[in-house]
C-alpha cells in the first residue's frame, strides 16, 4: 500500500485531509500520465461538488478533456469510461460516514488503476512534478448524462416478461446516496412495485449510515414486513453494492446472494469461471463444483477481482459484502444491475427469497471490526501471523490478504481495511456458535497483537 492509496483510491475526512487543494494536485498528477478525454462523476456526498470542481480543474490543467457526469452511480461512471472514454475519476467514499469522501481513478477499461500507476501518480503528487500545459492547450470541459443509458442496459440484462408477470413488490433503501437515481427507476420499469425508502439524494445520509450493514437497515426490515414485500434493498452511498432483506424481514448476507447468481450465471452459461477474494464464503465454491464453475482467489478489492476477470476472461465475480461484478457489463461492483437479477432469479423460479436462500449449502457467518491505527497494522499483522503459526489447533494458514486460518470449527480471516484506521475479522462455520467462538477469538488475537 502506497502512502496516499488504499484498496481502491484515496479517502479522507472532506475538507480536512481531502482539500480542494489535495484533489487538485492528485487530479493533475494523473491527468499528467493519461492522454485523452477523462470522465469525472460522483455520489450524493455534500462534499463531492466541491472535490469534483477541483478534480476537474486538475485535469483540466494538465491538458486532459473532461466530461462531467455529474452525480451518478461509481458503476455508472466505469460503464462510461469502458464504452466511450480514455480515464475516469470517481468521487466516493462509498460506505463511510458522511464527513469523508475519496477519489477513485480508473483506466480506460474503467478499473481501478493498477498498483504501478498508484505508485507514478504519488511520485508526480509528492515531488510536484505535473504537466502543466501552455494555456492555448488547457484541456476543454462538457458535460453528458450517461443515466438513461446505463438504466436501460440494465434492463435489457434481465428477463422484463418474467419480472413483469410476477407482481414484485419491492423496497428500495438507497439510504439517500447514488442509487437514488437508478434502482426505483430501473425496478418500476421492470414491472415491480416500488416503495422507496431514504431515495431522496442527501449527501448528510439522515435516514442511515451509508454501510448496508443490518444494524443500518433495522429500518427497511421493519418496513418490507409492514408493507408485505416480497424483498427489501439496500445499497452503499455509491451504489456498487446490494444487500437483500426477504420477504420475513431478514437480512441476507451477501455471500448468500452472490451465491443464488453465481449459481444463475453457471446455468444460464453451462459454467465458467468465477473470481471472488479469500474473504468469501465456501458457499461459492459449492455452487461452483455443482454447476461446473470453476473459482479462483484474490486479495480483498473488487478492482482486483475485476482485474482478474478481465485477465482471464471470467464470467462473473463478487465479495461478500454484496458486491457483484458482471464483466460483460462494468468492470466493477454493481448494486443497481445486481438487484434487478436477483429479482430476476425470485421471478424465474417462483419462489421467496428465504425458501431459495435456504436451499443453498448452510455457512453461518459472522463478522466485528476493531480500531487499529494505520502505522500499527503491519506490526499487528506479523505478530499475528507468529501467533497462529505456534498455535496447535491450526490446520492451515493463508497470507494471500491478512492472514486466513482454517480450523477444525471453520475459518476466520483477520486482515487490515485498506480504507478505515481498522481490522476487519470474518469468521464462517458450518455451526452459528462456532462461527461466533471463531470471531471472538480472532478479535482477541488482534487486541493482543496490538498491545
Amino acid at each position: 500500500m502506497g502512502k496516499l492509496f488504499g484498496t481502491f483510491g484515496v479517502r479522507k475526512i472532506a475538507n480536512k485531509g481531502l482539500t480542494p487543494e489535495f484533489a487538485s494536485k492528485l487530479a493533475c498528477a494523473y491527468g499528467s500520465l493519461v492522454d485523452g478525454k477523462i470522465a469525472v462523476g460522483g455520489d450524493t456526498r455534500t462534499s463531492t461538488i466541491m472535490i469534483k470542481h477541483a478534480v476537474i480543474a486538475g485535469l483540466l490543467s494538465s491538458g486532459c478533456d473532461v466530461v462531467d457526469l455529474g452525480i451518478l452511480p461509481t458503476p455508472a461512471v466505469q460503464y462510461a469510461v469502458r464504452n466511450y472514454y480514455d480515464g475516469g475519476v470517481i468521487i466516493t467514499a462509498s460506505h463511510n460516514p458522511p464527513q469523508y469522501n475519496g477519489i477513485k481513478f480508473v483506466d480506460e477499461d474503467g478499473i481501478g488503476i493498477p498498483k504501478n500507476m498508484e505508485d507514478k501518480v504519488e511520485n508526480l503528487f509528492f515531488k510536484n512534478k505535473f504537466k502543466r500545459v501552455k494555456w492555448e492547450n488547457i484541456g476543454k470541459i462538457e458535460n453528458v448524462d450517461i443515466l438513461d443509458e446505463y438504466k436501460n442496459e440494465i434492463i435489457k440484462r434481465v428477463n422484463k416478461d418474467v419480472i413483469e408477470d410476477s407482481n414484485i413488490k419491492v423496497v428500495v433503501d438507497a439510504g439517500c446516496g447514488a442509487a437514488s437515481y437508478v434502482t426505483p427507476y430501473v425496478l418500476r420499469e421492470l414491472g415491480c412495485e416500488v416503495i422507496t425508502l431514504n431515495c431522496q439524494p442527501d449527501g448528510f445520509f439522515p435516514g442511515r449510515n451509508p454501510e448496508p450493514t443490518e444494524e443500518n437497515l433495522k429500518d427497511l426490515m421493519k418496513t418490507v414486513k409492514a408493507v408485505g414485500a416480497d424483498i427489501g434493498i439496500a445499497h452503499d452511498g455509491d451504489a456498487d453494492r446490494t444487500i437483500c432483506i426477504d420477504e420475513n424481514g431478514n437480512f441476507v448476507y451477501g455471500d448468500k446472494t452472490f451465491a443464488l447468481v453465481e449459481k444463475k450465471m453457471l446455468q444460464d452459461n453451462g459454467g465458467g469461471l468465477i473470481v471472488t477474494t479469500v474473504a468469501t464464503s465456501s458457499v461459492i465454491y459449492d455452487v461452483a463444483e455443482e454447476y461446473g464453475g470453476e473459482v479462483v482467489t484474490t486479495p480483498v478489492g473488487d478492482l482486483l477481482v475485476a482485474r482478474e476477470l478481465k485477465r482471464r476472461n471470467g464470467l462473473f465475480g463478487g465479495e461478500e459484502n454484496g458486491g457483484l461484478i458482471f464483466p460483460d457489463f462494468v468492470y466493477g461492483r454493481d448494486g443497481a444491475l445486481s438487484a434487478a437479477k436477483i429479482v430476476e432469479i425470485m421471478a424465474e423460479e417462483k419462489k421467496p427469497l428465504s425458501k431459495l436462500v435456504a436451499e443453498l449449502p448452510q455457512y453461518y457467518s459472522e463478522k466485528e471490526k476493531v480500531e487499529c491505527p494505520e502505522e500499527m497494522k503491519d506490526e499487528v499483522l506479523k505478530k499475528l501471523l507468529e501467533k497462529v503459526e505456534n498455535d496447535p489447533s491450526v490446520k492451515n494458514i493463508d497470507t494471500t490478504d491478512g492472514v486466513k486460518v482454517f480450523k477444525d470449527e471453520g475459518w476466520v480471516i483477520m486482515r487490515p481495511s485498506g480504507t478505515e484506521p481498522i481490522f476487519r475479522c470474518f469468521a464462517e462455520s458450518k455451526n452459528k456458535e462456532d462461527a461466533k467462538k471463531l470471531v471472538k477469538w480472532g478479535i482477541k488475537l488482534i487486541k493482543e497483537c496490538k498491545t
